[in-house]
């Protein structure tokens, strides 16, 4: 299991910089993560206002990372979501779609503007819009799955607040 993102492991600087440089590389944009170094950028990654969730490429991809605002959303600790197959994260009924977007984001490399129906851990089904999904690749173009960045969702039931943060 991935140990939660902490000072005692750079925040997952690592990682946080492959997330980071594979936005850039599909998109053209730079995720907004101020800092000196990698150990600030990790710790403005776990700590940002907007959500990032990645999973790696097992057969049935499970979470590899999630921030706070990701946790909180999911209603999810860091260690059950990193145990968690990304597919839960819609109901049944949208896992086909689910898995649709993921096969258009491997052949193209990411989208921009996904919108879908996700649920939390305690059942509560909220909207995310406006979302950039891509693939994870190092610089040698070998992929180690995929990730999403979204600032604004909205519930679809009593269960949660709607969210939007500074989209910079």
């Amino acid at each position: 299991m991935v140990p939660e993102p902490s000072l005692a492991n750079a925040y997952l600087a690592p990682h946080v910089a492959l997330l980071a440089q594979s936005y850039a590389r599909w998109t053209g944009a730079e995720l907004p993560l101020p800092g000196a170094d990698e150990l600030d950028r990790g710790r403005a990654l776990y700590h940002a206002p907007f959500v990032v969730v990645s999973h790696g490429t097992e057969p049935d991809p499970i979470f590899n990372y999630g921030n706070l605002q990701a946790q909180h959303l999911f209603a999810m600790t860091w260690s059950e979501l990193t145990r968690l197959p990304s597919r839960c994260s819609a109901e049944p009924l949208e896992r086909a779609e689910r898995e649709g977007l993921m096969a258009a984001v491997r052949q193209r490399g990411y989208i921009d503007d996904y919108r879908g129906v996700r649920v939390s851990a305690r059942g509560h089904r909220f909207l995310i819009e406006r979302a950039t999904v891509w693939n994870v690749v190092d610089g040698h173009g070998r992929l180690h799955g995929q990730a999403a960045r979204f600032d604004q969702w909205t519930p679809l039931d009593d269960g949660g607040s709607a969210g939007r943060s500074d989209p910079t």
